[in-house]
């Protein structure tokens, strides 16, 4: 039996599907939560076991395209502090393997996915495609500057399509709020980008690293955070006042979210190089909580007096929820 079929040549295959990594599909969870917001009456059991078989068939297709990742950026991850020592930058992988893993774990998670509706699917090839378009040359997004950023955070709101195929397989969400998910990913992806230039500290390795570092200074980085910010507030903005006006009670919540996350990518050695370990954060992790729990509560919750206040029509979606008159 060959060393890469022995327990011990198998962990690194497991290491670098990033099953740490699952944790990114709860960005389907404001789809899931959409949906019940559109269809209230989707609160019973089948909807669990759709919930349940759509988030497994995610992870897969996320393992896949996180196995391209690595095995693709192995040169690359040498010039990284940390990256190095990855499975794949070590030398510890197999490119056949490697190849079946990912066609495999692919193939199950898109396949299975259309069994869940054509446009759970078409959502899960997406991923799929999104994560082939990133990694493989000639496009190779991941090299071109801004692109990297765009073309990664774009799996933010194919997520929310997947949490909302999911239970609603027949009709599109809100738009406005796929192209806000989309910059939020985006101004997270960017603070990830500021982090590791300034703690790589040397432009020159930074660029062997990440081609797209070779355009990317500290002032352009800053400065695309706060244009994926600013989109993101205002197509937010958007689907607050067009489908649900209570929401604008997060919002406070919501920047100071934004703003903790900004003050940890100006740490050095920002622990949003590594957004997967955030949990261990345990203040910052349970502002995020709370933020999602009030975000999501107030999608189900009807405050007749707001409306007026502010001379905003209700949309009428029936609520769980009334306060007040």
């Amino acid at each position: 039996m060959s060393n890469e079929y022995r327990p011990e040549g198998i962990r690194p295959y497991i290491d670098i599907a990033r099953i740490d990594h699952w944790f990114k599909n709860a960005f389907m969870v404001m789809g899931v939560a959409l949906a019940f917001f559109y269809k209230p009456d989707l609160f019973n059991g089948d909807s669990v076991w759709r919930l349940i078989l759509a988030v497994g068939l995610t992870c897969l297709v996320a393992s896949s395209n996180y196995v391209l990742n690595e095995y693709l950026d192995a040169e690359m991850d040498r010039s990284h502090p940390t990256k190095c020592n990855r499975p794949a930058a070590r030398g510890a992988i197999k490119g056949s393997i490697a190849f079946t893993e990912w066609i495999v774990l692919g193939m199950i998670g898109v396949g299975f996915g259309f069994r869940l509706g054509l446009g759970f699917g078409l959502s899960a090839l997406s991923l799929w495609v999104m994560g082939c378009l990133y990694n493989i040359r000639p496009i190779r997004m991941k090299e071109l500057p801004y692109l990297d950023v765009l073309s990664e955070s774009l799996n933010n709101p194919i997520r929310l399509f997947l949490g909302w195929f999911a239970l609603v397989p027949d009709h599109m969400p809100p738009l406005s709020l796929a192209i806000s998910y989309w910059m939020v990913g985006a101004y997270f992806m960017a603070c990830k980008r500021y982090a590791e230039y300034r703690t790589i500290d040397d432009p020159e390795r930074a660029a062997r690293y990440r081609k797209s570092f070779k355009h990317y200074d500290l002032r352009r980085l800053m400065a695309s955070i706060a244009f994926y910010l600013s989109l993101a507030g205002l197509f937010g903005g958007i689907f607050v006042v067009r489908y649900k006006f209570e929401l604008i009670l997060a919002m406070p919540f919501v920047a100071g979210f934004f703003a903790m996350y900004m003050a940890m990518t100006l740490e050095d050695d920002s622990p949003v190089q590594n957004p997967e370990k955030l949990y261990k954060r345990k203040g910052f992790f349970a502002f995020a909580l709370l933020c999602a729990a009030i975000f999501v509560g107030l999608m189900f919750v009807e405050i007749p007096a707001m409306y007026p206040m502010f001379r905003v029509d209700s949309v009428g979606f029936p609520p769980l929820w009334r306060l007040g008159e």
